[in-house]
């Protein structure tokens, strides 16, 4: 009897067995490796260094490490060694290979869970070596330990070239990670020297006594990375820092405010473990009005904080506002949270076994028992200091007393101001032509330089999405004045009002009226100027705003180049050139100069002759300058302009740049101009 086999029709939009994938070995993370690095652009390319840097990192905070290399080398590779135990090579029990093999080809494979590898780390989740090897074309472990070298080497993604094998005796011990990322993964495969020198000092300031040297390899055309252990054995001549800093945390403050002047003498550092949690922090209040707090936990930089920072600002308020009381200080009213932290640059990091972050990047410590171990160390020893310190005690509360009178005064002078402003359904600017839409989304302002260059702008503009409000001269220099002395100046409160989102503690993003801040200066040394002020305004006081995207700086062209009924316009001095070459001359002030070869004819090789139009190129010295017609087509048009989104990659750097640039240290300011004269573009 013959069995008829029915035939199974699949219906349109069913959901079945044969549709779920599963993606075996490190599939997962090429196919989806943001869910891992973030993204593939230049921060997860680098975040590739910090992964297998980490693994070398952990070694140290265990105390078994002091040493570790990281190296360019030609071909985009990366190589990472330290002095540490070495990944175990034995065959792990589980998976029935090497560790080492289990370590770098299967994710949340690590010592970090709760064994007696790690008491401490960064990494939590095992997935560090195995996704840098998913994400490479080709990785070679090396690994010292028990008296044998031992090597194995990866491909294609992650895949093993053959069985661990050990090719020599030795005695040293540590692990080598030699990788080079996929070019299929990252469209732009080119590793910064100066970012990643400036995130491992950030590292060395964290373990006390470990020694990290970065080499740049990249301009030789081979290494003998297999022959030596440290590359820096090779004594070549290349770039390369090593940092290496006895004093942790209280180095890391010193270096913070080396150009900042400090307000008392004495560094405060504490350093101790409470119910698991190890606490460490270091402080020093300088002559300043912002605050400088880095926050980190197991060495993990966490940008939003969390609660080791609450449990830092609780006991910062609690023990100024108590020797205040007890005659230290002036008796009045008490500190508030922002009074004790005017001036202040501290860096808080706690160490624990179970760490919890709050979002999958990491920026916020979740962990609860970090908030009451800070609060109680730093509290008990922070006491213990002004006591001892009398004179650094003084001047401290001395900051902190000037802090809140400045603060009484801001609020007078804030309360005056948004009474009077657009958050209270009163009149905004009267320089300012707002837009029609109220829809934030669709809505720009334009801020320009000059009544000139606004009246242009209010002309030429599209009127229906695009506002102008004009600046008259500078504005104030922020970077030192309090909100009182800001809220006095008529530019900065034209501009507060405008923007609606209130300033200080009144400051909502969600109130902003316009989705697009645009700078439009002219480009000579005062518009720059002008620009940089402005930029320092946002960067002190509008920080959302610029981390929103919000922010951009116009980029009006600088020549003006005719020939004939054609016009075209250069952005910059290469532009023009390619346009029309070197030799010809610029129109100044006005003056109309000519190619001498315009009145000439040019013979073709048929003999037909043709005149050439004349070419005049006419430099732009500010907006005022050109029509309305001219700045709504370069500059303000939508589909045509260039605008520049101004965005923060590296808070720490660019706070130092604005302390150096816009404040009281004249010495650092001029050995800055002095050293990057020869990279600036002077207009003559």
């Amino acid at each position: 009897m013959a069995v008829k086999e029915e035939k199974k029709t699949r219906k349109e939009g069913a959901y079945e067995a044969s549709d779920i994938t599963v993606l075996e070995g490190l599939e997962a993370v090429r196919r989806r490796p943001g869910m891992y690095i973030g993204t593939t652009g230049v921060d997860g390319l680098h975040h590739l260094v910090w992964e297998i840097f980490d693994n070398s990192r952990d070694e140290a905070m265990g105390g078994y490490c002091d040493d570790i290399e990281v190296a360019l080398l030609p071909g985009n590779r990366i190589r990472v060694a330290d002095n540490g135990r070495g990944i175990p090579v034995d065959v792990h029990p589980k998976t029935k290979v090497s560790t080492l093999e289990t370590v770098m080809t299967i994710l949340h494979a690590g010592g970090k869970f709760g064994g007696e590898g790690y008491k401490v780390s960064g990494g939590l989740h095992g997935v560090g070596a195995s996704v840098v090897n998913a994400l490479s074309t080709t990785v070679r472990a090396e690994v010292h330990r028990d008296g044998g070298q031992y090597v194995q080497e990866y491909k294609d993604g992650g895949k093993p070239v053959s069985k661990i094998k050990q090719v020599g005796k030795s005695k040293l011990h540590g692990t080598i990670t030699t990788f080079e990322a996929d070019p299929t993964i990252f469209p732009t495969i080119e590793f910064s020297f100066e970012r990643i020198v400036a995130h491992l000092r950030q590292q060395a300031y964290l373990v006390k006594g470990l020694r990290i040297a970065i080499m740049d390899f990249r301009e030789f055309d081979k290494v003998r990375d297999e022959e030596v252990y440290y590359l820096r054995e090779l004594g070549a001549d290349v770039p390369s820092v090593t940092f290496y800093f006895e004093g942790g945390l209280k180095s890391l403050v010193g270096f913070q405010n080396r150009h900042l002047d400090s307000v008392h003498r004495n560094v405060f550092y504490v350093e101790k473990e409470v119910d698991g949690v190890q606490v460490e922090i270091a402080l020093q209040y300088v002559d300043d009005i912002t605050s400088r707090i880095s926050a980190f936990a197991n060495n993990i930089y966490t940008a939003e904080g969390g609660m080791h920072i609450t449990g830092f600002k609780t006991a910062l308020t609690r023990t100024l506002n108590n020797a205040a009381k007890s005659g230290q200080g002036k008796e009045g009213d008490s500190f508030t949270g922002d009074d004790v932290l005017e001036g202040l640059t501290a860096v808080v990091s706690v160490k624990m076994r179970e760490v919890q972050f709050e979002g999958q990047t990491k920026g916020k410590l979740g962990s609860v028992e970090a908030r009451g171990a800070t609060e109680n160390v730093f509290g008990e020893a922070f006491s213990m200091f002004l006591e001892e310190h009398p004179d650094d005690a003084r001047a401290i509360l001395g900051k902190a007393t000037l802090a809140m009178k400045a603060r009484k005064a801001a609020k007078a002078a804030k309360d005056s101001i948004m009474r009077k402003g657009a958050l209270d359904g009163m009149t905004l600017p009267g320089k300012l032509a707002d837009c029609q839409t109220k829809s934030a989304a669709e809505s720009e302002l334009f801020i320009v330089e000059g009544d000139s260059a606004g009246g242009t702008a209010k002309t030429g503009r599209d009127r229906r999405t695009q506002a102008i409000l004009p600046l008259r001269g500078k504005i104030l220099n922020i970077e030192r004045a309090r909100l009182d002395k800001m809220l006095g100046s008529e530019q900065i409160t034209n501009l507060v009002v405008a923007m609606g989102s209130g300033i200080g503690d009144m400051f909502n993003i969600e109130k902003l009226r316009y989705h697009k801040l645009i700078i439009a200066t002219d480009a000579d040394v005062d518009g720059a100027h002008i620009r940089t002020l402005l930029l320092t305004l946002y960067y002190r006081h509008f920080r959302a705003i610029i981390d929103g995207g919000y922010l951009y700086i116009a980029q009006p062209p600088l020549f003006k180049i005719k020939q004939g009924k054609q016009v075209n316009y250069a952005f910059s001095d290469a532009e023009r050139i390619a346009l029309v070459g070197a030799d010809l001359p610029i129109e100044e002030e006005g003056q109309t100069e000519e190619d001498p070869t315009d009145e000439n004819e040019e013979v073709t090789p048929n003999a037909v002759t043709k005149r050439v139009a004349k070419i005049s190129v006419q430099r732009y010295k500010g907006l005022g300058e050109m029509n309305a017609e001219e700045l709504w087509e370069t500059t303000m048009d939508p589909a045509r302009r260039i605008l520049k989104q101004v965005t923060v990659e590296d808070a720490v750097d660019a706070d130092h740049v604005f302390d150096m640039l816009m404040g009281t240290d004249v010495p650092a300011r001029k050995s800055f101009i002095t050293s990057h004269a020869r990279e600036a573009t002077i207009d003559i």
